[in-house]
């Protein structure tokens, strides 16, 4: 119908206006890393790679990622292929949607309440007895090695893994099971054959989304982390909020790297997936 027309273009307005605004905003901190008093340099950028600091967030922050997101995958995974069946039902699918109703930082002040020294958990541990002192308790949220932002990131993402297999194994034909099973086929094969083919691209691509969502979070890094590692996002708040006009360039410079790294990575990801999408569609099978 003809009336349809306009409505339809109406509907990408606001979708224009945010990547206009949010074009304006990357196009402004890519000038602000490259002009040092009026003139164009590469130099915030190179010496952004001879901070040890920001070096150290890199790695620090690459490690948290990467551990919070293969975990998630894996514990998701295992949920969904061992309770898949209860999943599917309505009390076991409100379980999983629970922990998704809460943002991040409403998740990682309850890791706080529950595992700092003086939480929950080790007050119980002292009324029964089986701790003497607070303090014997490990320190699990604010340190170095970043366990609590992990505990909190898996806790959150994992029901997330599973609402994204689930379609997927309640869309998988029990006859390939079945064949691989007349042929001889054990657990591992069973997987690898039956399973593995058809939940590999939405299992690369969740993990995709969550490794460049925790990358670059700041909320959970900010109230579980320590001063010193921080994760990327931190240190540029601290950067960009400092009293010192000469950081933010670094800021900037160190954001658009982080985004254009992960942006990058997930537009790769994401074409050979739908490859890989597209061998399944003809008959082939991923390995």
């Amino acid at each position: 119908m003809k009336w349809r027309k306009p409505t339809e273009g109406l509907l990408l307005v606001p979708s224009i206006l945010f990547l206009m605004v949010f074009g304006l905003g990357m196009i402004t901190a890519f000038m602000e890393s490259l002009v040092d008093d009026g003139t164009l340099t590469m130099g915030y950028y190179m010496e952004l790679f001879r901070k040890e600091r920001f070096m150290r967030s890199v790695f620090y922050s690459f490690w948290i990622t990467a551990v919070s997101t293969v975990l998630s995958l894996v514990i998701g995974l295992l949920f969904v292929r061992v309770f898949q069946e209860k999943l599917r039902g309505g009390p076991g699918r409100l379980l999983v949607w629970i922990p998704m109703l809460f943002p991040h930082f409403v998740w990682a002040y309850l890791v706080f309440l529950l595992l700092n020294q003086s939480g929950f958990l080790s007050n119980l541990l002292g009324v029964s007895g089986l701790m003497a002192e607070r303090t014997d308790f490990p320190v699990l949220v604010q340190d170095p090695s970043g366990v609590g932002i992990m505990i909190t990131y898996i806790w959150k993402e994992v029901p997330f893994v599973i609402l994204m297999l689930l379609p997927v194994y309640a869309s998988l034909s029990p006859g390939y099971k079945e064949a691989a099973t007349l042929l001889g086929a054990n657990r591992v094969r069973l997987f690898t054959t039956a399973e593995w083919p058809f939940i590999k691209p939405v299992l690369i691509e969740t993990g995709a989304i969550l490794f460049a969502f925790i990358f670059t979070a700041f909320e959970v890094p900010q109230l579980l982390g320590v001063t010193s590692p921080q994760m990327i996002a931190v240190l540029t708040y601290e950067w960009f909020y400092s009293g010192a006009w000469t950081d933010r360039p670094f800021a900037f410079a160190a954001l658009l790297l982080a985004g254009g790294a992960v942006g990058l990575s997930m537009w790769l990801l994401t074409h050979a997936m739908n490859n890989e999408r597209l061998r399944l569609a003809s008959g082939g099978r991923g390995g």
